[in-house]
């Protein structure tokens, strides 16, 4: 068997092989070489091609958050588009309470 190129070809392999052993109840030790040297060198090209993934996606970003034409966001939105949940959000002030809307001499 040829080695896989490609992330979905690795993971076919690593999948296959999963099953096969899950299904069998007394794995063939003659093939177990074999299965284990093909499942090394799939899990290789995936982990390969997850870190060349990762390192993509923090070039990105790293690049986004440097750029001076683009402002970081801010406000309510941005805390809640990005999960933030510094001091910024807790030091938000309290909506009034009901008996304070009461006393205002507001007509409506």
């Amino acid at each position: 068997m040829t080695q896989p190129q490609t992330f979905r070809e690795a993971y076919e392999v690593l999948q296959r092989h999963a099953q096969d052993l899950r299904n069998s109840d007394e794995p063939n030790i003659d093939d177990l070489l074999s299965v284990v040297t093909q499942s090394v060198a799939a899990y290789k090209v995936c982990r390969q091609r997850i870190d060349a993934v990762e390192a993509a996606l923090k070039e990105a970003l790293a690049d986004v958050g440097e750029s001076p034409s683009t402002p970081a966001p801010s406000g309510p939105r941005a805390d809640a588009a990005t999960g933030n949940t510094g001091t910024a959000a807790r030091a938000r002030p309290a909506p009034p309470a009901a008996e304070d809307a009461e006393d205002d001499d507001v007509p409506f």
